[in-house]
């Protein structure tokens, strides 16, 4: 039994006690009236009331006698209150219902969901034509009520919001790719369409409207579409892979359009930006073997966070990679949060604006753990001696550029302190600091060039980059620096 079925019963046996007691979470009557905005009035003050209500059909509204109610008549009371909860109020309701046994008569139970997005209102008016439960009975909200009422709201997410029209089961499963989201999971399969549609809720990429359908979220389309031209505003959101000949625009270029949602297409999408990628040759104990300009770690973390971390409400744009012969870059639509800087990305607190997409990043094991993607694409940058990643905000957009091997005389001095500070976030939380020898070795420097990391602690300094760990430590060769907000 449901747990909401018990409490109704509860209400119920309460209301029809000796002394009949109108309640505020329980309405019972006698038949369906035909009088649709006066259900659609109960369907807002129940909607709007903290945890629901119950409407009770099968007892005569003057006696309180249990008749119940026949199959087909609790049926189409069903099919009414779920047509009245998607066409007579806004937003829309969602509802359960079940055939219960009182008094050895069948009784239907209507249970009205509270609604995160408060007030329920009537189609078509304004919010002031919302209704509440007082006394027993459903009257207008006032003005106060009103505003306490949306103070108390959950606002919906992009991610929550749907991206179709009412589909089918046979539809889900044709437009989703639920298989790819399973395999990520390492879960087996559900053994029949059900329990694949109640998974797909669960998932949060489907809403259920009372048993006449499902609505696929932006959630499940964009992560699990098979074809994201198939859902009409998700079709900018495709991310465009761009491989440019030379270190500019001014070269040819090919497009390659991403089609799949962004989960299931993910791995396909890194073996096809590091097929376009060219090699480069090292020699490495008297052996030449191939390997790739770019660590494959950080690679997934940019691409991943370009696609995470984007303003879905920004239109007509989506998530670009841009593949020159001497950078990615990497941009997603929509500015840094406001409480982000752009200098304090690495090692922070995490924070996304799509938390229901990052979340299954996550756990589709797709990108690493929270908040340390930029540390990991770091380290790995260190590890393979690029220059640092750039972060810039832009107007309407974040972009990330990631370079290709450069020695240390070709970086621009901008670029060496840079460095230098993405170097001492790292060593701060791994050994506390960095010296000169630990950022000489991130270069790939010698020792005999000591004193060029020396010239370049100092300009670091100067620049507010970094600090001294002690300051009273007069030692350069025992100096170790932190980042200037340690």
């Amino acid at each position: 039994m449901k747990s909401w079925i018990q409490k109704a019963l509860e209400y119920l046996k309460k209301s029809l006690g000796k002394v009949a007691v109108e309640l505020n979470e329980l309405d019972w009557k006698e038949s369906l009236s035909p009088n649709n905005a006066k259900l659609c009035q109960h369907i807002s003050a129940f909607a709007n009331m903290p945890g629901g209500g119950f409407i009770v059909f099968g007892i005569k509204n003057d006696t309180k006698e249990v008749i119940g109610v026949s199959t087909d008549d609790a049926t189409s009371i069903v099919d009414k209150f779920a047509s009245l909860c998607r066409d007579g109020v806004e937003p829309l309701v969602s509802i359960d219902y079940s055939i219960e046994k009182y008094q050895d008569k069948d009784i239907l139970i209507i249970y009205i969901k509270e609604s995160a997005i408060k007030p329920v209102f009537l189609h078509g008016k304004t919010l002031e034509d919302s209704f509440i439960r007082s006394g027993g009975s459903s009257r207008k909200a006032s003005r106060p009520e009103v505003g306490a009422m949306m103070l108390n709201s959950k606002s919906p997410t992009w991610e929550e919001l749907h991206a179709s029209k009412l589909l089918s089961e046979i539809e889900v499963i044709t437009l989703l790719d639920f298989s790819k989201i399973l395999e990520l999971l390492k879960k087996p399969a559900p053994s029949d369409l059900k329990e694949i549609m109640n998974w797909l809720e669960d998932e949060k990429m489907l809403v259920n409207a009372d048993g006449k359908g499902y609505y696929i979220t932006n959630f499940g389309a964009i992560t699990a579409a098979k074809d994201l031209k198939d859902f009409d505003g998700l079709v900018r959101k495709s991310i465009r892979l761009i491989k440019y000949e030379g270190k500019n625009k001014a070269g040819a270029s090919k497009e390659f359009p991403g089609r799949k949602g962004y989960a299931i297409g993910f791995e396909a999408l890194i073996a096809f930006i590091r097929g376009l990628l060219e090699d480069s040759e090292i020699v490495k104990n008297a052996l030449r073997v191939d390997t790739s300009l770019y660590p494959e770690i950080a690679l997934r973390e940019l691409v991943a966070n370009t696609l995470i971390h984007q303003d879905f409400t920004i239109r007509g744009t989506g998530p670009m990679v841009e593949i020159f012969d001497d950078r990615i870059v990497f941009t997603n639509p929509g500015r840094l949060l406001p409480t982000k800087k752009i200098d304090r990305l690495i090692r922070t607190t995490p924070e996304s604006r799509n938390e229901i997409l990052a979340a299954a990043f996550r756990r589709y094991n797709i990108c690493e753990e929270r908040g340390s993607g930029f540390e990991k694409a770091v380290i790995s940058i260190e590890l393979y001696g690029l220059p640092p990643l750039i972060f810039e905000e832009l107007e309407n957009s974040f972009r990330v550029t990631m370079y290709a091997p450069k020695t240390y005389a070709e970086m621009t001095n901008d670029e060496r302190i840079e460095a230098a500070y993405q170097h001492s976030i790292i060593s701060y939380f791994a050994t506390g600091g960095f010296n000169n020898t630990s950022l000489r070795e991130r270069f790939g420097m010698h020792d005999k060039q000591a004193s060029q990391i020396s010239l370049l602690i100092k300009d670091a300094i100067t620049a507010g980059k970094i600090k001294p760990k002690e300051e009273e430590n007069v030692s350069k060769k025992f100096s170790r620096y932190i980042p200037y907000w340690a």
